[in-house]
């Protein structure tokens, strides 16, 4: 056993005096080799690094612009009749219901302006309640006029304040497959400034989105697929890019599946804030007044009906009802153009083409028989009073 020690220790020696002196030399390709692996280790540091750094840096840049929304209403629940025993000429007592005051975050927002922030349609679709806006250094603030637009899930929020941060909107033209964006807001109401990072997993996408416990739902087109997580109270919040940009506004999320969410693009809010402004501070749209569903090719072939917007029901006084249009009728033809299920030619997309005041030609099916109507577009009072 001593030999062997002896042996091995001799023939470290000699490997150590033979390198050292430059008699026996490392192989150049196992030299290069090992660099390599040591260069490919650092690019790997250097790229998760500055990754890392661009998410980061995008957060802080756009998280002073990111507010929470609350809702202030009171309510009062139905009241309750209970049998009285003890009276036989009135056995129902009536007992009044009960006034609860409700009070919490239901959604997000960011500011586009020194008083006014972006959020969803569904987020402050209750005309009756108060709305309070919490900004990210914790201040409150009132809203004081909302303007929503009919067309989009989207409103603008006058708020009580010439203090807030604007944030820059991006081009979401020039979105690519698999750019890396953050979605920021307050999920379940509870978790102000969260934040989740995925990508754009999708463009041009057509959706029905809202909030079933509002009672809100409407089709939503051309709207951006994402993976980065979105929950409720996230509606409103910005999408955005590694530049801190807001790219989308987070609408919307998949109940059928994980980690699939949709954010109405950027260019939909700016033309919205072009004719907010170009309005004197209104939002003038022109609106027909009905919800209606669209009937897609298939489902019209195996029901034996035309293709085009189902009408659900009608807005007492709205320029549909004066026309003469009914509940369950199918308007099949919007001034020359065949109402279709498709992205180009959903009646959302046929009535935005048009003006206030503009006069359209519709044809309808009712009952087995087609008819024609003539509707003058109005404008939609935006701000629900």
């Amino acid at each position: 056993m001593k030999r062997l020690v002896i042996l091995l220790l001799v023939l470290v020696s000699v490997l150590y005096f033979a390198t050292s002196e430059r008699f026996l030399t490392i192989p150049t390709s196992l030299k290069k080799y090992s660099a390599a692996k040591k260069a490919q280790k650092e690019d790997a540091s250097v790229k998760i690094v500055s990754e890392e750094s661009a998410i980061i840096d995008a957060i802080d840049k756009a998280l002073p612009s990111v507010v929470t929304i609350g809702i202030k209403k009171t309510t009062r629940s139905s009241d309750v009749f209970e049998i009285n025993p003890f009276d036989p000429l009135s056995p129902l007592r009536r007992t009044p219901g009960e006034e609860r005051e409700i009070e919490r975050n239901i959604g997000s927002g960011f500011a586009i302006a020194s008083n006014l922030i972006i959020t969803n349609k569904h987020v402050v679709s209750d005309t009756e309640a108060e709305y309070t806006i919490l900004t990210n250094n914790g201040d409150t603030f009132k809203a004081l006029e909302i303007s929503r637009d009919p067309l989009n899930d989207l409103a603008i929020v006058k708020v009580d304040t010439k203090n807030l941060k604007p944030i820059e909107l991006s081009d979401s033209s020039i979105l690519k497959l698999g750019q890396r964006v953050v979605a920021i807001g307050t999920p379940l109401g509870e978790f102000t400034n969260t934040v989740t990072t995925g990508i754009v997993s999708g463009l041009g996408r057509g959706i029905t989105a809202g909030s079933p416990y509002e009672g809100f739902v409407e089709r939503l087109d051309n709207v951006i697929q994402t993976d980065a997580a979105i929950n409720p109270g996230n509606s409103g919040g910005p999408l955005i890019n590694l530049q801190g940009k807001v790219i989308g506004v987070n609408t919307a999320v998949s109940q059928s599946s994980e980690n699939i969410g949709f954010a109405i693009p950027a260019n939909v809010v700016r033309e919205l804030l072009e004719n907010f402004r170009s309005s004197g501070g209104k939002i003038s749209r022109p609106f027909v007044g009905v919800r209606y569903q669209m009937i897609s090719r298939q489902n019209a072939i195996l029901n034996e009906i035309p293709e085009g917007a189902f009408i659900v029901d009608l807005l007492e006084g709205s320029p549909a009802e004066k026309a003469g249009l009914q509940a369950e009728d199918i308007i099949i033809e919007f001034d020359g153009k065949k109402v279709k299920g498709t992205d180009n030619n959903t009646l959302q997309k046929l009535i935005a083409q048009k003006k206030v005041g503009d006069k359209v030609n519709l044809k309808i099916w009712r009952d087995g028989k087609t008819l024609e109507k003539t509707l003058l577009l109005e404008i939609f009072n935006t701000s629900g009073e």
